[in-house]
């Protein structure tokens, strides 16, 4: 993956000419109104100069983490303490602690929705790859005689189903390694199935918030019920489906020799994709007919996959090892290391990605900061103030190539436009699939040019001008299906 920093400190340095723009995620709904009339505007201030000196001091450090060998969360945890602490003390000796203290709480209430929503997302896929569920995935789809165009197909529409429900890095390198391991005498194959892949993801986590991160926001802040996401799902299958139909024209039609591996899932494996199905639907009925928040149901999921644990430990005493309930009905020859495991949860909670969430919380509490100091003001009345909110969100989208979309999504949220239910699905959609307009432009497209040497940053610039076609495309079909909302 080293040898493509280079291209992704490009981006980073993009993001670091636009940082000022990213705010938190939003204020509390009882202090938002109250806020903004005793906050004190910093922007040409010390405190502003020195909150934005720390802040590109934190992303540049953060940017160079494989150059110093420290963990990107640590500069940017510290970085935003120094911008709170800064602005704390300023409030506190004008007399306005109190104020700067529901600004900060606001924004930690905003981060800790954020956090344990993803937190619980994070546990249950561990879970399942604990369990072999993925690596039975690949093993399946390896083990049956599809030619390259309907493996071509398969992961794509696999990806484009799953991201809707499932993180699209993890959704992404699922589904490159499958292409990997099918095409490994092909690589023009793997290079395309990847740009596929790529594509389908962004599309698929787009118009459900379960799956898309800009999409969790919106829904989050109640801006939209979670069955209007659903009105942009024909935009982003349009997206998907453009350049995919394309380049099934350059796929081989040889078919590849089948693996011959068997596949071994863990007890319990098939009742974990189960609770996790539970957890999604608890999530979605309780935010819609109790208006609890998203993290609400997951905290629920969370605790019965927790008890589901305890039955798994309390029960393995009955079993010679975690793999006996497969070949002991069928007198097959279980795996060499058959040592009984026990199922424990907060193995599974201490492998998630800690030092991403922690970086998640230096940026949003850096962001709401910089939000506080009051550094949008001018860019809101620009985007949608000067110029019209469809081209607005049609620039920010074509940005999200080279920014991530969540961080475009914290400054428009924090800009609290008054936009029609139709412009906000008009900004989740071009947010969500302007990202695959470049390799480097969401976590999916670097995740695979790191895991897989077939797919470049230069072969998926190579299919861009039918991407942005695609962008296009689904805006287009936006505006005529879904008039109503405008």
């Amino acid at each position: 993956m080293k040898k493509f920093n280079s291209l992704i400190y490009v981006r980073h340095l993009v993001v670091l000419t636009l940082v000022f723009l990213v705010p938190s995620l939003s204020y509390a709904e009882e202090t938002a109104a109250a806020i903004p009339d005793a906050a004190l505007n910093l922007t040409r201030h010390v405190i502003g100069y020195l909150s934005l000196f720390v802040t590109v001091c934190a992303y540049v450090a953060a940017m160079s983490e494989d150059v110093i060998e420290l963990r990107k969360s640590k500069p940017m945890v510290l970085g935003s303490a120094v911008i709170w602490f800064a602005i704390c003390i300023y409030y506190a000796l004008h007399g306005e602690a109190k104020t700067a203290a529901l600004a900060f709480e606001s924004n930690l209430l905003a981060y800790i929705e954020l956090l344990l929503f993803i937190l619980v997302s994070m546990t249950y896929l561990n879970a399942m790859e604990e369990r072999g569920i993925f690596d039975g995935l690949r093993i399946w789809l390896l083990s049956r005689q599809y030619s390259y165009r309907q493996l071509f197909w398969i992961t794509g529409v696999l990806a484009f189903v799953l991201s809707t429900v499932i993180s699209g890095l993890a959704v992404a390198l699922i589904m490159g390694a499958v292409a990997a391991a099918v095409g490994k005498d092909k690589p023009g194959f793997v290079g395309l199935a990847c740009v596929n892949v790529v594509v389908a993801t962004n599309a698929g986590g787009s118009f459900c918030p379960l799956g898309g991160i800009s999409t969790l926001f919106v829904w989050q802040k109640h801006i939209l019920h979670f069955t209007e996401f659903f009105s942009i799902a024909v935009p982003c299958l349009v997206n998907f489906l453009i350049p995919a139909i394309v380049m099934h024209f350059f796929i081989p039609k040889e078919t590849p020799e089948a693996a011959a591996s068997c596949i071994w899932l863990r007890r319990g494996s098939k009742r974990v994709i189960f609770l996790f199905i539970v957890t999604l639907i608890i999530t979605v009925w309780s935010n819609v007919a109790l208006e609890l928040p998203p993290a609400a149901g997951m905290m629920a999921g969370l605790g019965l996959l927790q008890f589901f644990s305890f039955y798994l430990t309390k029960t393995a005493q009955n079993y010679k090892g975690d793999y006996d309930h497969v070949y002991r009905f069928f007198h097959l020859e279980g795996p060499t290391d058959n040592r009984k495991e026990d199922f424990d949860v907060f193995k599974n909670v201490a492998n998630v990605e800690w030092d991403t969430l922690l970086f998640f919380y230096g940026a949003m509490m850096i962001i709401g900061g910089l939000g506080f100091i009051g550094y949008l003001d001018a860019i809101a009345h620009f985007l949608f103030g000067q110029i019209s909110p469809t081209m607005a969100n049609i620039m920010i989208g074509l940005s999200s190539a080279f920014i991530d979309n969540g961080t475009l999504m914290f400054a428009v949220l924090s800009m609290h436009p008054d936009l029609p239910p139709g412009q906000w699905l008009l900004l989740t959609l071009t947010l969500g699939v302007g990202g695959s307009l470049l390799a480097i432009g969401s976590a999916p497209g670097v995740g695979l040019l790191g895991q897989i040497k077939d797919y470049t940053f230069g072969l998926h610039l190579r299919w861009m001008p039918i991407i942005l076609l695609s962008y296009f495309a689904s805006i287009a079909v936006h505006f005529w299906i879904n008039a109503a909302y405008f």
